[in-house]
């Protein structure tokens, strides 16, 4: 047996009716892996101290919080552990900080092709990024780096020439070769547009997936997240299918966290992709620590740059007429998800603009009709935009709520780039995780890491605030760390807790065994270096401030901090 006794913590034990944190002191046991008895002062029986087992390791946490372990519910950690071995980007924002990195990694590097991750337009003039900037760096091999947002690729002259990309090449269907008022490509291509470089980075081998992943998991950790959903997992335009990576991890006994894989709906296919799918995920299925009963779907792209779909036209000076595109097509979406819903997926949909979301409760609306009602668990994640019409459908439907809470701020992109294109009467519905909470909508939060931070603490920090925490490198701009967007769309700090909690590991299907303290559930448990309430007080530094001192999943420790 092995035990482990958390002495005078602060324990979070879930969300008030009114939003705020239920927080106890005590003390908490954990035997083989559970949690085995939980005395805090306030809850009657079970108030006082606990004596531990002979044998028992005690740590005295001194008033520190003990948490649930924070489950992220959209995630991409094949490529954000990519980025972690390549051309990183992320730790910076600015331009002369992007050059001095990508001239560091060009010169640390043979490598034929660069790659990295991790830029942000709004540190360039005109807010859109040039070959010629790169060219300026390395000049005499191609260099691809995806920005931040997953959406958008930047490429050097090398890149566009060993591509092929010319001012006659034509832009796909779902996807935007910029261009400047020659018709030249500028070295920005955007969503469908990327895969017309995907043939000149050189595949990534599964050792070096495999070490991306343990670089990522790492992370992971790190911020507390005990468990996730991997929103990528098969061949997509944004990166290499880790999926035997994955099971190389799991079969080693190296895959510390619980992984639920998103498998990638192909919208290049129709419905007969669906048997891959069903194989795919029974190829998982003795795996330990591994699911694959989702699929994600993609229907849309993002506002900035004109490819979420829209019920009206984007606004502003300079956007082209048109609401952008539905990457599939409404009908067929319908189909996917009613054939789905009979094959046993949980569907996860990637939807941004009003049209995009319609679309997709629209489908799980045709489902429910063809297929009657289910246990499946279909979620909407990012949701920039609803339309208030739509709000109370997703509690209707038993439709999740997916939030990316880091990005409800004002940051420098979003004013210049993104409200403009939405014009004043969306901007009210500009994720409106307030309005969903109230309708009754089930809601669970992730990172979209690499597009963000992983750190649950800085997005617990904006859904309440809806401001940036100041620890947030990239939160820059006038007002972003004072002047709330939609404030009232906040949520109360023990709402916004529990999207990390109960609500991911609903949408994860771990619920009966993690997501809470409770005598009996796994003890996927975080340590955070301060308590909640001391952060959270007003006057406090706030819970942007606050770290993880450690991690625990079953009861072993996956990170520690120093």
């Amino acid at each position: 047996m092995t035990s482990t006794l958390f002495r005078h913590a602060s324990l979070h034990l879930g969300a008030q009716p009114d939003g705020t944190p239920l927080t106890r002191h005590g003390d908490l046991l954990v035997v083989d892996g559970r949690i085995a008895a939980i005395a805090a002062t306030g809850t009657g029986a079970h108030g006082g101290t606990l004596d531990a087992p002979s044998g028992t390791e005690t740590l005295d946490l001194g008033g520190r919080s003990l948490l649930p372990g924070f489950q992220d519910a959209h995630v991409h950690p094949g490529t954000a552990g990519l980025a972690l071995l390549g051309i990183d980007l992320s730790p910076v924002h600015s331009l002369d900080g992007y050059l001095d990195l990508i001239a560091a990694g060009a010169a640390a590097s043979s490598a034929l092709v660069l790659t990295g991750v991790g830029w942000y337009s709004d540190v360039f003039p005109g807010s859109s990024p040039t070959a010629a900037l790169l060219d300026s760096v390395v000049p005499d091999r191609p260099v691809v780096l995806t920005g931040h947002d997953g959406h958008s690729t930047w490429v050097n002259t090398a890149a566009l020439t060993a591509a092929g990309i010319s001012r006659d090449t034509p832009d796909p269907s779902d996807g935007v070769i910029v261009r400047d008022p020659t018709g030249a490509p500028t070295g920005v291509l955007l969503d469908g547009a990327m895969r017309l470089i995907a043939a000149l980075v050189p595949e990534v081998d599964e050792d070096r997936l495999v070490a991306a992943l343990r670089a990522a998991q790492a992370k992971l950790h790190s911020v507390g997240i005990t468990a996730w959903q991997d929103a990528m997992v098969g061949d997509s335009d944004l990166g290499p299918d880790p999926q035997g990576a994955y099971a190389r991890l799991a079969v080693a006994g190296e895959l510390t966290g619980r992984v639920v894989q998103g498998l990638w709906w192909d919208r290049t296919r129709g419905l007969e992709q669906i048997p891959d799918l069903v194989a795919r995920r029974e190829s998982v299925r003795t795996l330990p620590g591994i699911s694959a009963n989702v699929v994600k779907v993609m229907q849309d792209g993002m506002v900035e740059n004109l490819t979420a779909a829209m019920l009206s036209p984007y606004c502003g000076a300079g956007a082209p007429a048109g609401t952008g595109p539905s990457f599939i097509e409404p009908s067929l979406l319908a189909a996917a998800t009613v054939e789905l819903e009979r094959h046993g997926f949980d569907i996860h949909f990637h939807a941004v603009g009003d049209r995009a979301v319609r679309e997709c409760l629209d489908a799980v609306e045709a489902a429910r009709a063809a297929n009657g009602p289910t246990a499946l668990r279909h979620q909407i994640a990012h949701l920039d935009v609803v339309d208030p019409a739509d709000v109370p459908r997703f509690a209707s439907l038993g439709v999740i709520a997916n939030l990316q809470m880091l990005w409800a701020r004002r940051d420098e992109e979003i004013v210049t780039r993104k409200l403009p294109l939405l014009g004043p009467a969306r901007e009210a519905s500009h994720f409106p995780f307030g309005a969903l909470h109230a309708a009754g909508a089930r809601l669970a939060a992730g990172s979209d890491w690499p597009v963000s931070a992983p750190d649950p603490l800085l997005a617990i920090h904006t859904a309440v605030h809806r401001t940036a925490p100041a620890q947030d490198v990239h939160a820059i701009g006038e007002g972003v760390l004072a002047q709330p967007l939609e404030p009232d769309q906040a949520l109360g700090l023990g709402t916004a807790l529990e999207t990390f909690m109960t609500g991911a590991a609903y949408a994860n299907r771990l619920e009966t065994s993690t997501g809470a303290l409770r005598v009996g559930m796994d003890a996927d448990l975080v340590v955070l270096d301060a308590s909640l309430e001391s952060a959270a007080a007003p006057g406090g530094p706030g819970v942007g401030s606050l770290g993880v001192a450690a991690t625990y999943v079953g009861g072993d420790a996956v990170y520690r901090r120093g």
